[in-house]
Formats: C-alpha cells, structure tokens, sequence
C-alpha cells in the first residue's frame, strides 16, 4: 500500500485484456487508466498530471515529457525503447523501465524457425503443394546447414541464446557487436565487413538508433554472399526495405525473413509483399502465453516499485537513480 493513492495511465496497448496489470496494481491501490493514444497531443491530454506512465508505441518525445508536472516513471512493454526521448525523460528526472529479459527463448527460437525455413525453402515448398505442384525441385539449390555460419549483428541475451541453439544444429557462429570486447569460446567476434562477407545467415539483434537506422541498405547488402540470407526479428527499421527489395528482386542476396517492418502493420502494396523470397511474420517473436504474462506483470511491478521509491528490476537511464 501507498501514503496516497497514485494516478497511473496506460497510453496505449494492443494486447486484448489488462488484467495482469490490474492485479498488480489492485494489491497497490491506484487509480488505472486504459488510453488508446496515437498522438503526442493525445498523450498530453491524459498523462499531463499522472505519477506513472506505461506505454506501448504512443509517441513520448521531448514535447510529451515536458508536458509531463508529476510523473516519476515510464515503463515500456518490451526490450526497445526508440519511442521514448531517454534525454528528455533524464533531464526531467523520470525514471524509464523497460522489460529487456522477458522473451529471450521466444526470439531466439523465433530466429532459429526463419533460419531453418530460409534454409529449407519450406514457405515456397507449402505454396507449391497447395497450388498442386509436387516437385521438391522448385526450391533447388537446397544446401546442408551443417557447417554454415550463422552471422550475429549484435551480442546481446537474445543473440547470445540464438548462438547457443545454432551451434546446437552445426552452425558455425560470428558475431559483430562494437560493444562486446568477449564473445565466448564458440562464437568469434569479427568486424562487420566480415560478419556480412561470410554469413550464410545474417540475423540482426541490435536496438534501433540513429546510428543503427536503415543501417542494412544497398552498400551493405552488395556486401553479402549472393546465397546468404537476411533475418530480422529486432526492429524493421534496421532494413531499408526499397533497397532490401532491390537486393531480392535482382538476387543480390537469396532471401530474408522478417518478423518487424519499418511500418506495423505495412503498406499491403508495399512490393516485399509480392516477392517469393521473402518470409514475413507480424511481429510476433515475442509472443508465448508465458512470455506475455510476463511482460505485463514485469512493467506493472516497476511502476510500482519507482512510487515505492525503490528500483525497478530495469532501468534504461540510470544517471537518475542517482539524484
């Protein structure tokens, strides 16, 4: 229990109920509202004088967070945080939570499905059978996955989890992360015209920044091995999808699989969509029943705890904790 009864809002939220959120905040005390926030206007309007914020996609940029008179804490369902100025938030003392632990077995094993899909043709092989066509040589030249080497962009727990379950099937591992000085034993760390040069399949497990946007355009996709194959279950916006579909389109690269686009949900005309070698998925890496349940317990326990003064199991900006 609290001294005083605390406003919390939500943004915004896709996921078709709340109630894990309500039970952590029932046993608190607090006042619980469910927002459908698009704008940063809309976001003002509703969080302007609230202690606590949890939020989805709704914008909180440097405008919101000034606006923003008495809250201690925004919280985010999930690991990225790219919609959320962390500048703006420090300077104005607030506290921003994430949930950087919850889906590391659903992403890595999410990763893993697309790998093996690519490297086995299977979308193409299902849409051939349905049209009436049993001929396994539509998906030739099929190669043993034995042996390849699974490039990693980025070395964080997810990656590192997708490394652990490719060497289980043979992969050979390489991983380009300039902020890893120590990959392990069985994963070499390498530069990135390396890593691009010599992954049959190169997985992206970086955050989106200004540095990282658009990062996989033309110059670094003509520098992939023309069987290799691009998987994406990070943020879409890594990809510059007009150059990755000119790299598929002209065979610069065999394939690529998706998880998240720069647009969610896209552009149903955007041409990806019509191409053979590409596999796309909704953004759904994340998601098991367990890993859900986590989630929204996870961000409601760290609004908690920032209002009971305490630590939130993670915080994105920690220079605030020490003011």
């Amino acid at each position: 229990m609290f001294d005083k009864k605390y406003k919390i809002v939500i943004t915004d939220c896709d996921h078709p109920s709340i109630e894990f959120e309500k039970e952590v905040f029932r046993q608190a005390d607090v006042d619980l509202i469910l927002e459908n926030c698009k704008t940063e206007d809309d976001v003002i309007t509703v969080a302007s004088d609230v202690d606590g914020i949890i939020n989805q996609y709704a914008p909180m940029t440097k405008k919101v967070i000034q606006a923003l008179s008495k809250c201690k804490v925004i919280a985010r369902y999930g690991v990225g945080v790219d919609n959320i100025d962390i500048e703006a938030a420090t300077k104005k003392n607030i506290i921003v939570a994430n949930v950087p632990d919850y889906c590391i077995d659903e992403v890595s094993t999410h990763t893993m499905s697309l790998i093996l899909a690519c490297a086995r043709s299977l979308t193409i092989l299902d849409r051939k059978v349905r049209e009436r066509k049993w001929d396994f040589t539509v998906a030739k030249p099929l190669f043993r996955t034995e042996g390849q080497t699974v490039g990693l962009f980025g070395l964080g727990r997810i990656a590192r989890k997708v490394a652990q379950k490719a060497l289980g099937f043979g992969f050979k591992v390489i991983t380009y992360d300039p902020y890893v000085s120590e990959s392990g034993e069985d994963i070499k760390l390498v530069d990135l015209d390396y890593l691009l040069a010599n992954s049959d399949f190169l997985s992206i497990h970086a955050p989106l920044t200004k540095e990282t946007r658009h990062l996989f355009g033309e110059n670094k996709l003509h520098k992939m091995k023309k069987t290799a194959f691009l998987i994406n279950t990070s943020r879409g916006p890594l990809i510059d999808e007009k150059a990755l579909y000119k790299a598929l389109k002209e065979k610069w690269i065999a394939g690529a699989a998706l998880d998240v686009m720069e647009k969610e949900p896209p552009d149903w005309n955007n041409p990806l969509l019509k191409l053979e070698n590409i596999i796309i998925t909704p953004h759904i890496s994340f998601y098991s029943e367990e890993s859900y349940r986590e989630l929204k317990i996870k961000v409601a326990e760290s609004v908690v705890s920032v209002l009971k003064g305490k630590q939130p199991r993670s915080t994105v900006n920690p220079q605030v904790l020490k003011k």
